[in-house]
């Protein structure tokens, strides 16, 4: 083993990882970073499929530093990620997932930005094999990015690079109580609480890759763990950031992105009971970190469902789900002396208990479906006036203007 402080160090968790493990391997190989830069621990979790053998027989031949760890199964990727980072002697740590694989320039990239900016975790850019991957936060490479106006939050993996002296400073671990949701937790607070984050964009650092063996964690699990999942982000962001636009903002994620799927057009397929256990699993985590600066900056569709959990409403909520299922199209309605418009869900208008304000259309809904963070709501019908008289003068500057007849959406 080398003396000298490594760069990186990279943390394999491996559970019944053949073949997927092959590539991951030679991807860490074939690293433009130069091998006596990195060390690689990797922690094989149980498996029965000669991951571990491998691990051993790879590590016996590579010229870079590395130390295999074989454990009873621990139940999830937090132990043996935790493992691993207890064993980490590297300027910086990276997870890596022994289904994925790196860009061959990956890490010579990312600890490049992160001594560059002096940022204490930086993003590399990652695109989907066989499965999808986030993709509206790698539009451009960035020093530093904003956690609150940038679409990092929508990205909370942990296949990032951290730095090592942020992690131990704040003795951070990967919660073993979790066992979906963990890698969320474990990100957004080095988000919160380190210096800074960096985005680099314009090289494929990582590639995600989707199992056709269906044994990917993501898949599988009971709905209780996406609850629980949901539960710990937002008490995380509360105990972090005061109440404010800049908290709603944060609360977007757990509630768009881990809470809503569980009340998707499937929930009408499931049973009473399952229905019931979610309402009442929801009810707290509505009554404590719903606010209107969150309901403003949600799509109708998503603020409509939210408010129905809100109020208890699984009636109102499964006709809305029915609605949405046949994929249907909500109708435009211009409302009121502001002239606000409003999107014609099911019980709009018809007094059942839903506020108007919970079907307005907000900017959001006219601009190609990207998340905006404004504050509060914008005036709609001022935001179409200056679409309009942008397009006219538009038209007016290539000969193209004609006198017309205004005439309402």
């Amino acid at each position: 083993m080398s003396t000298t402080t490594p760069d990186v160090t990279v943390v394999i968790g491996a559970y019944e990882a053949m073949p997927y493990l092959i590539r991951c391997l030679e991807s860490v190989e074939a690293q433009t970073l130069p091998a006596g830069r990195m060390e690689i621990v990797a922690v094989d979790d149980g498996s029965t499929d000669g991951t571990g053998e491998y691990l051993e027989e790879f590590a016996a031949r590579t010229a870079i530093d590395m130390r295999v760890v074989r454990q009873e199964n621990s139940g999830g990727p937090s132990g043996p990620r935790n493992t691993g980072l207890g064993l980490a002697r590297g300027r910086y740590v990276f997870f890596l997932d022994a289904d994925d694989y790196f860009g061959e320039e990956a890490l010579e990239r990312m600890v490049a930005m992160g001594d560059r900016a002096g940022t204490d975790v930086v993003l590399g850019k990652v695109v989907g094999v066989n499965r999808g991957a986030a993709k509206s936060m790698w539009k451009q490479t960035v020093e530093r990015a904003d956690l609150y106006s940038s679409n990092i939050k929508f990205t909370l993996s942990a296949q990032k690079l951290f730095r090592r002296d942020l992690l131990v400073r704040l003795g951070m671990r990967f919660d073993e109580e979790l066992k979906t949701g963990e890698d969320a937790l474990f990100t957004m607070e080095a988000y919160l609480r380190g210096n800074g984050v960096s985005v680099v964009a314009d090289y494929t650092c990582y590639y995600l890759v989707g199992r056709d063996d269906g044994k990917h964690v993501t898949k599988s699990g009971s709905y209780l763990l996406r609850f629980d999942s949901a539960r710990a982000l937002m008490g995380l962001i509360a105990a972090h950031v005061p109440p404010g636009p800049k908290r709603d903002i944060l609360m977007v994620r757990p509630f768009v992105i881990t809470l809503l799927p569980q009340f998707g057009p499937a929930l009408l397929r499931q049973s009473d009971e399952v229905r019931r256990k979610k309402m009442e699993l929801a009810a707290p985590l509505l009554e404590k970190y719903w606010s209107p600066g969150v309901a403003n900056r949600l799509k109708v569709h998503e603020r409509l469902r939210l408010i129905c959990l809100s109020q208890g409403r699984l009636d109102l909520l499964l006709d809305i789900l029915e609605f949405m299922k046949d994929k249907k199209e909500p109708r435009a309605v211009r409302k009121g002396l502001r002239g606000r418009l409003y999107l014609a869900y099911p019980h709009f208008g018809e007094g059942a208990g839903l506020p108007l304000s919970a079907y307005e259309m907000t900017v959001t809904e006219w601009i190609g479906g990207k998340r905006l963070e404004v504050p509060g709501r914008q005036s709609t019908t001022a935001f179409l006036r200056r679409l309009a008289g942008k397009a006219r003068r538009t038209a007016r500057s290539a000969g193209l203007h004609r006198p017309h007849r205004a005439h309402k959406v």
